[in-house]
């Protein structure tokens, strides 16, 4: 038990930071303009239900997917860079303030966005993964493990809740409120892109110079 509260703290804390529901806020509105209450809401629960399946997917199998595919978390992180700096650089320019969908299209558009980008990479991203993959690691018995598992569950419960109730914010915000915030979270994902690619492009930089100096 004396493990277990400071160890289920770091789980709580890291994936929240990660997860990060309040940043999502802003993209979330943005990419939904023009839906009803109820076609936000399909779109927030199919979000946070595939990020909890691919974050536990990677919980248990992580390590032998990695070594299956002859891939690395490296790897993985500097992927996602670039996806997120797309987004981001999207968000800069206001695109999509300006998306207009026809009825027959929202379904399928709804569907697309909840997985990429909401669920992947920004609810369950290669930091999310890899924060995960480590924490299983270092959770040496069950009641460690199945606290892990218990914290992810309710990080995104929680993110459902709050992204859930940033749909009333569409009314508060108003058309302009809603395109400054887009403008600054897209020019904030954008350093954030920036800080992910670098965080894995370092380490294999640093493996080649190793390898070429030894």
């Amino acid at each position: 038990m004396e493990d277990l509260l400071p160890f289920a703290l770091l789980c709580f804390t890291s994936f929240f930071t990660l997860t990060n529901p309040l940043g999502t806020m802003p993209v979330f509105l943005t990419m939904t303009n023009g839906m009803n209450d109820h076609e936000r809401k399909a779109i927030v629960r199919r979000a946070t239900i595939v990020s909890f399946i691919t974050l536990m997917v990677f919980t248990f199998s992580g390590q032998f997917l990695f070594k299956f595919f002859g891939i690395s978390s490296n790897g993985f992180r500097i992927a996602g860079g670039f996806i997120i700096f797309k987004i981001g650089f999207d968000m800069l320019q206001a695109r999509y303030s300006n998306a207009k969908l026809k009825e027959e299209e929202v379904k399928t558009y709804a569907d697309d966005i909840s997985i990429t980008p909401l669920a992947i990479p920004m609810l369950c991203g290669p930091g999310a993964i890899a924060n995960a993959i480590m924490l299983m690691d270092d959770a040496s018995t069950l009641s460690l493990k199945g606290t892990l598992i218990g914290i992810i569950a309710l990080v995104y419960f929680i993110t459902f809740l709050i992204i859930q109730a940033s749909t009333r914010l569409v009314r508060i915000l108003g058309e302009t409120g809603n395109n400054v915030m887009m403008r600054l979270m897209g020019l904030i994902l954008m350093v954030i892109a920036v800080e992910c690619f670098v965080s894995g492009l370092k380490p294999i930089l640093i493996d080649i110079l190793r390898e070429a100096m030894g």
